[in-house]
């Protein structure tokens, strides 16, 4: 009886390297409608982003919200605060993310994770500051540490924006350190707030935190929070989802207003 032939090696050699370049295909399909996807999804921001500005200098609201742009602002000025967002931007993409070795669990300031209780920031770190706002009433900014009295256990701080370049004597518990590390969805998910937790996020364009519900948390390691803020212009007393980085959204440990 006669043998089957064989198929010359060559021709299995061509099968494989088609197979492999379908493959190739197909991931590159997939990463086009992923990069598709994120290009969508920030518009959408930006575009709430817009429409909230909008809504908030239609009643007058600007003033509440440090730091956003009015027309009658210099331009020298519009300048210095385009850099200022720049770096602030940069800071968020820049923070190194968590990788721990197995069955390492993520240390404190890794996304949610608060400072232990005896942490003292140290000069040049970055935090959450509650300071008395010109009006009188307190409000929550970035702010960047001078330093710390252990005699007195208060820091001094510096205002970050330059506009309103002020230094602050305040308590340790007016004072949340920012995370030094972003939590990984992937891997350590119980780093991250969760849907509907109250925070502080710092208000996008703004150098001011204000609360917020987490609408959805980061999926991926390069994701950002999707946050609700608390604004009582709109009916159900939220805007509408704006996204904040993990760098700029911190526990808030005041009630949730009912």
């Amino acid at each position: 009886m006669r043998r089957p032939a064989e198929a010359p090696p060559y021709t299995m050699a061509l099968v494989s390297a088609d197979s492999r370049i379908a493959e190739l295909l197909t991931e590159l399909h997939q990463l086009i409608k992923q990069t598709q996807a994120e290009r969508s999804r920030r518009e959408h921001n930006l575009v709430n982003i817009q429409k909230t500005h909008e809504r908030m200098q239609t009643e007058n609201k600007t003033a509440k919200i440090a730091g956003l742009y009015n027309d009658s602002e210099p331009p020298r000025k519009t300048m210095r605060r385009g850099v200022l967002m720049t770096l602030l931007q940069q800071s968020a993409m820049t923070l190194p993310l968590w990788i721990g070795k197995p069955g390492d669990k993520p240390p404190p300031l890794c996304g949610a994770i608060p400072a232990s209780g005896d942490y003292v920031a140290k000069p040049g770190d970055k935090v959450a500051a509650r300071v008395k706002a010109v009006d009188g009433d307190e409000q929550w900014i970035l702010a960047e540490v001078v330093s710390y009295s252990h005699a007195t256990n208060k820091y001094e701080v510096d205002d970050i924006d330059e506009e309103g370049k002020e230094r602050h004597t305040l308590s340790r518990r007016r004072i949340i350190p920012l995370p030094q590390w972003k939590a990984n969805p992937e891997t350590d998910p119980e780093a991250l707030f969760q849907k509907e937790q109250l925070v502080l996020a710092l208000y996008p364009q703004t150098t001011c935190f204000y609360r917020a519900l987490i609408h959805t948390p980061p999926q991926r390691p390069q994701d950002d929070y999707s946050v609700l803020f608390e604004d009582t212009s709109y009916a159900d007393g939220y805007s509408p989802p704006l996204n904040v980085a993990q760098r700029y959204v911190v526990a808030c440990k005041e009630p949730k207003k009912k």
